[in-house]
């Protein structure tokens, strides 16, 4: 480390304003019936993740409210943490033109900007180095909180260097989270296209309607659009396309499987390079890599089976029923996972249609203790099913799309595991600035 590192405590790098350092409102100053449907932003432990930008939902007060609770006001770059519930995460408040106010188990941090970088700041408390200081002091009885939480929040040591090289280090962190933010937009923007086109083809019927009016369909090739019929039929579903039948998701996949998990008391099984989802990760709309994983030796001697790239998963069990996403690679799953193995033209629709039907879906689990799915409730969900060159297209025109999509999630992930490779050791010294600009570059090219 460089000779001009230095230690400091969190209370010699807050800046001089009163309050720099400060905890959110006493829950009487802050009940629920204070909340407003619009106005200044609560800021809550829901609302911080692992990224920097704030989500979820959030509450309001009116900004009468905000200014009676003085120093909980926030502004741009300050950091907060929860001291109660999500304690060891921490935020930074965006320069967006929002107002932000402290929630009551909440606290913040203002640095003085000539000691203290926020963003730096902000990355050390993300490393595990920062995690443990916010931790330490914690108790896990009941609701977890943190003892003493300004005096622990001030006591905290770190070392840093000249403001001007944690302004450097911050960018090089800062630059690979705004390159991962970008590309999660990027496939919000590409979803929201497929289910687009998959709500005009397949739900709305535009194609058929324009037909029936002597329209050329917009933005369909004629090619494209003459695959359409033009008039439409009664079915058990009510109006569809003439020709157009009523199935099953078992009827356009070639095969539905439920996983399984091998024998933990195997020690054999686990480890290998064999990707095996759980029910929780099917949150992720593609998946690629899992947290466990199973040998060949697991696959071959228990139910888990091997599905292949382009399968789309319905977690069937608790909190998560319903829930879809589509595998990358080859990947094994639990029970609690049901996979939907495509035709050759159907992944594109498999996917798009069960991510539009996951209400649908959850709505017919049963159970008293957990709601459940099963197999048979998922491969005799009602579909209406147009003609296979109907499928064809819709793959030809969102197939491409979705390509793009992994490719993303590929990328975001490679960088995201470079930051967490980078961050303890540029917030700590051990690494020279050049070659983690090397390393950054290599990941990008």
């Amino acid at each position: 480390m460089s000779s001009e590192w230095m230690e400091y405590c969190i209370d010699e790098l807050k800046a001089d304003k009163a309050s720099s350092i400060a905890i959110g409102p006493f829950g009487s100053r802050m009940k629920s019936d204070c909340y407003v449907e619009s106005g200044v932003r609560v800021v809550r432990g829901t609302n911080l993740t692992s990224g920097r930008e704030f989500s979820g939902e959030f509450v309001f007060v009116t900004s009468d409210k905000a200014a009676e609770l003085g120093g909980a006001n926030l502004d741009p770059f300050d950091l907060v943490f929860p001291h109660r519930g999500a304690i060891g995460e921490v935020g930074i408040v965006p320069d967006d033109g929002e107002q932000y106010v402290l929630s009551s188990s909440l606290m913040k941090l203002k640095c003085h900007q000539k000691k203290a970088d926020p963003l730096f700041i902000y990355y050390f408390f993300k490393s595990d180095a920062g995690r443990f200081e916010l931790l330490k002091n914690s108790s896990q009885v009941g609701t977890p909180g943190i003892g003493q939480p300004l005096t622990s929040l001030k006591g905290i040591r770190l070392k840093l260097p000249l403001i001007e090289e944690q302004r450097r280090i911050a960018a090089v962190l800062g630059a690979i989270d705004d390159r991962i933010a970008l590309l999660r937009e990027s496939n919000a923007t590409l979803e929201a296209i497929a289910q687009a086109l998959f709500k005009s083809w397949f739900v709305d019927f535009d194609p058929v309607h324009a037909r029936f009016r002597g329209e050329q369909p917009a933005g369909l090739a004629p090619e494209v659009a003459a695959l359409f019929p033009d008039s439409f039929e009664e079915s058990e579903l009510g109006m569809v396309p003439k020709g157009w039948r009523v199935g099953a998701f078992g009827d356009v996949c070639a095969r539905i499987e439920s996983g399984g998990t091998p024998k933990r008391s195997v020690p054999e099984y686990w480890g290998g390079g064999v990707p095996w989802l759980s029910s929780g990760e099917v949150r992720n709309p593609i998946v690629f890599d899992t947290k466990e994983t199973i040998t060949d030796l697991g696959v071959r001697e228990s139910a888990a089976k091997l599905w292949p790239q382009g399968t789309t998963v319905v977690a069937m069990y608790g909190a998560t029923a319903g829930e879809v996403c589509l595998l990358a690679k080859p990947t094994t799953a639990n029970q609690a996972c049901c996979g939907l193995i495509p035709k050759s033209q159907t992944r594109a629709f498999m996917f798009m249609c069960a991510r539009r039907e996951r209400v649908a879906l959850a709505s017919k689990s049963s159970g008293s203790a957990q709601q459940n799915l099963n197999k048979g409730l998922i491969e005799g969900h009602s579909l209406v099913l147009p003609p296979n060159e109907v499928l064809n297209a819709y793959e030809e025109s969102v197939g491409a799309l979705l390509d793009c999509w992994i490719a993303n999630v590929q990328q975001a992930q490679t960088l995201a595991a470079l930051r967490d490779i980078l961050l303890p050791r540029l917030i700590s010294g051990q690494l020279r600035l050049p070659e983690a600009k090397a390393m950054v570059r290599e990941v990008q090219e």
